[in-house]
């Protein structure tokens, strides 16, 4: 049984990364807990609020009514789909700080993943800088699986493993690797993406025996591509191998970052299509 978290803001983002959900755990028994947000006033700073606090407590009760009868509508809407008996799902209409009702819910839930849509490319680079997506990743400690609004779910036969192999993972990292593997029976290819040719150290040499050796028993390959920018050498890998979906280590967000978007919206290319497992330790 998977307890599977998924934050809706009713949005098509949001409706896409439930139907990949669906879709990804077909086989799986699971309790998708359908989780909105209502955000609280925050007069932290001591400025004094532009409404009186009845007033804006009364917006706040319609919002929070209109969110119930949204979400009740989105069950109905999962309902028109395709019924799979192992599916169970729950609301949860919360009036809270988006992170904070998110850890409350992984603790209390006993969440397994994080299931969160993100918008396209250009929306992704503002999506990711410091707002729901970007603080999920860094600041939960649950694993995050990102579904980007034009990913569509297939079955899952490579899936990409960037390191630079100066982090040593720990078993239990590795085992959630396997574990994502099996699902699909997928191939696991671990990409080392370097900006010049340089030797590799020891220290690299050893965590990459390590990792030959964990994965021993599972389908994998070894790859290394050499490109100036990190991200092209991603997304180059991605496209050539037909790519089902990454998976990243919190640890490497700076990597993550790169991968996800350029320094300015107009040159941004990687087609957000696949999908993004996050991982923390």
């Amino acid at each position: 049984m998977k307890n599977i978290l998924i934050p809706t803001d009713f949005s098509e983002n949001s409706w896409n990364a439930i139907k990949y959900a669906l879709a990804f755990f077909k086989n799986t028994e699971c309790d998708f807990y359908l989780l909105h947000v209502t955000l609280i006033y925050n007069y932290a700073s001591g400025e004094s609020p532009i409404m009186p606090l009845p007033a804006i407590e009364v917006i706040d009760k319609t919002i929070l009514k209109q969110a119930k009868t949204n979400l009740k509508k989105l069950v109905k809407k999962i309902e028109k789909l395709p019924q799979n008996p192992k599916h169970k799902f729950y609301t949860l209409n919360n009036y809270d700080y988006f992170i904070d009702a998110v850890r409350n819910q992984v603790a209390e839930k006993n969440i397994d993943l994080i299931v969160m849509g993100t918008k396209g490319a250009s929306g992704l680079k503002k999506v990711m800088i410091g707002s729901n997506t970007g603080d999920l990743i860094t600041r939960v400690k649950c694993p995050v699986l990102i579904v980007p609004e034009n990913a569509v779910f297939k079955e899952i036969k490579e899936i990409a493993f960037p390191t630079d192999y100066h982090l040593f993972y720990p078993t239990k990292i590795l085992n959630n690797i396997v574990e994502f593997t099996k699902m699909y029976d997928s191939a696991l290819r671990i990409v080392h993406i370097t900006k010049k040719e340089e030797e590799t150290t020891d220290f690299q040499l050893e965590n990459k025996e390590f990792l030959a050796n964990f994965f021993a028993e599972e389908k994998h390959s070894f790859h290394k591509i050499t490109n100036k920018k990190i991200e092209d050498g991603v997304q180059c890998f991605v496209e050539s191998r037909d790519v089902d979906m990454i998976i990243m280590i919190a640890k490497n967000l700076n990597l993550f970052q790169r991968i996800l978007f350029r320094p300015t919206v107009e040159e941004i290319s990687y087609h957000t299509d696949v999908p993004f497992l996050v991982l923390h330790e």
